[in-house]
């Protein structure tokens, strides 16, 4: 009986010391942990948030280029029928589109569902303005019917979703 409180007088003491240190290990092991992902995402945050904004820019751009004011004082030649006029409106769209699709990487699903949302309507401006003209009528014709058209929403499609990736961008910084 002697000899097991003797052992207990030293190993009772150790074990405590044991346990403290393995507790100590695991909290500095977990902070340590904690640390290293904190400046790994602040890595990634370095590196991602310009390619991010960059991104959003080109989306911006994007939505401006597809305006139909924009798309028609860039576009319209007076030469131009309806018929051609409505072809190379629908082409710039879809080609501005194709450019800029890997956007939305960067961009949250909800923005590039406005982008594409924007396009489609502009497209369906395009479409539904050329069929109340003749196909022969000159193209300055459809495009001033398509910029009255436009001034007849409340909220121009592009507009719309140029408004939403302005207020996510600021969501970015705060």
């Amino acid at each position: 009986m002697e000899a097991l409180l003797e052992i207990l007088k030293y190993t009772l003491p150790a074990l405590v010391v044991f346990l403290t240190v393995l507790v100590m290990l695991r909290n500095w092991s977990r902070n340590e942990d904690k640390r290293r992902k904190n400046e790994f995402n602040m890595h990634i945050t370095d590196d991602i948030l310009p390619v991010q904004l960059q991104a959003y820019e080109r989306s911006i751009l994007l939505l401006e280029r597809i305006s139909p004011e924009s798309m028609i004082l860039r576009i319209s030649r007076s030469e131009y029928t309806a018929r051609q006029l409505q072809q190379e409106l629908l082409s710039n769209i879809t080609s501005e589109f194709e450019h800029n699709i890997a956007q939305q990487t960067y961009i949250s699903t909800e923005g590039w569902d406005k982008i594409k949302v924007a396009k489609n309507q502009v497209i369906n401006l395009v479409n539904e303005t050329a069929k109340e003209v003749k196909p022969d009528a000159s193209g300055p014709t459809l495009g001033k019917l398509i910029l009255e058209r436009l001034t007849e929403l409340n909220n121009p499609p592009s507009q719309v979703a140029i408004d939403y990736l302005k207020k996510e961008v600021k969501t970015l910084f705060f």
